[in-house]
């Protein structure tokens, strides 16, 4: 299965770009082919739909679209080109609020949904495209953002700061002093200092 392709546009159509990487050209369906140029450096984040008579790649700017699609292609009579050519007229976050919404009218606007489909997309995915705020975004305090940002001024990557996050939201009362002490102290044990 192949999860993205980065390269080069290298050639474009109504409804496709060929993506070159590494000398090979990559046909990939796309909602709006217009958003890309020619020898764009980009990368496109795919799903490889497999039939009998095909093998097909479509791709997505963004993994919100990517996941959005392959929770349309789980609903019973929505097919790929058919959810590809819905993310083509309508954004993922419009379409994501339109079933939140239960609005069957504005997905009936789409191309190839009937009143059927539009009442089973609601059915079948509402409530589950919606992301849950973790509790951890909760607990932070003002404290230990701003103790955040000064490891990030410091010049630690943000992968990690992202990897002690949770160690030092378990510390709470801290002053911005003491978490900076603290995560400088965690990242020295890793880093085995």
């Amino acid at each position: 299965m192949i999860a993205f392709i980065k390269g080069k546009v290298y050639s474009l159509g109504n409804d496709y770009i060929i993506i070159e990487n590494q000398g090979i050209g990559y046909y990939v369906y796309v909602a709006n082919s217009q958003h890309f140029s020619m020898q764009m450096e980009t990368i496109i984040y795919t799903y490889q739909h497999v039939r009998e008579d095909a093998i097909s790649l479509f791709g997505f700017r963004s993994m919100e679209e990517h996941d959005l699609f392959m929770r349309l292609i789980g609903v019973k009579g929505v097919g790929p080109k058919t959810a590809l050519s819905m993310l083509g007229v309508c954004s993922a976050k419009e379409m994501i609020t339109a079933i939140e919404t239960n609005d069957v009218n504005q997905l009936k606007k789409l191309p190839g949904i009937g009143a059927k489909t539009a009442q089973q997309i609601v059915l079948d995915l509402k409530g589950k495209l919606v992301e849950v705020p973790q509790e951890s975004s909760k607990e932070e305090n003002d404290d230990l953002k701003d103790a955040l940002e000064a490891l990030k001024a410091l010049g630690y990557k943000q992968v990690d700061i992202q990897s002690i996050k949770k160690e030092l939201v378990s510390h709470k009362g801290k002053t911005v002093d003491e978490y900076i002490r603290l995560a400088l102290s965690i990242l020295a044990k890793r880093k085995g200092v």
